[in-house]
């Protein structure tokens, strides 16, 4: 089982990445994980054309080689990341159909709830990952998961990060065989109305 890890923020050295980072060394149930940062790759802003720009076949075949994902993004003014958004709105449903995910939302406060929700409306709807009912939100996130300290919710944060993760890695298993037997979808942007959608 492979796990891809892709981080949201826009800032070098941020906490997405530290929590990032994190959660790559927790996740032993995977055989192989990866943790990228969207903001080293240089991405265009989606524009309908072909041209992602040069770290793009790099980036989706991550992901078309992961059964499983976990994307991270840092919480401003109450809404996603609009890099993570961006690359969302990017991926071919392909590659991402049926897959498993767990949504992860970075605040500095005791917000990051609202990131949770706007990428489960509209991050997975013509992409059709499949959010698992886990999802995690990192609050004071300076605070927790560093390497000095314990203090505070950093326990509960962390078990509830083994959590998630061994609940992702049964989906991934499960979902495995799911996506082995479906066939190309013939309806991929279910905003037609003439489909019955």
């Amino acid at each position: 089982m492979k796990l891809a890890i892709f981080s949201g923020s826009h800032r070098k050295n941020s906490q997405s990445a530290k929590v990032g980072e994190y959660i790559k060394t927790q996740a032993r149930q995977f055989s192989h994980v990866t943790h990228i940062e969207l903001t080293d790759k240089q991405l265009p802003f989606w524009d309908a054309s072909d041209d992602y720009g040069p770290h793009w076949t790099e980036l989706t075949e991550e992901v078309e080689q992961s059964d499983a994902l976990v994307l991270i993004t840092p919480e401003w003014n109450g809404m996603a990341s609009p890099l993570l958004k961006n690359f969302l709105m990017m991926l071919p449903n392909e590659i991402t159909a049926h897959k498993p995910v767990v949504f992860v939302s970075v605040s500095s406060g005791i917000s990051g709830a609202y990131p949770i929700s706007e990428l489960k409306l509209d991050g997975t709807k013509n992409s059709k990952l499949l959010p698992i009912p886990d999802y995690l939100i990192v609050r004071s996130v300076e605070d927790v998961l560093n390497e000095d300290q314990q203090s505070g919710h950093d326990p509960q944060i962390r078990g509830r990060i083994d959590y998630s993760l061994y609940m992702l890695h049964h989906y991934a298993q499960a979902l495995t065989p799911m996506r082995q037997q479906l066939q190309a979808d013939p309806f991929p942007n279910q905003n037609n109305y003439s489909f019955g959608m």
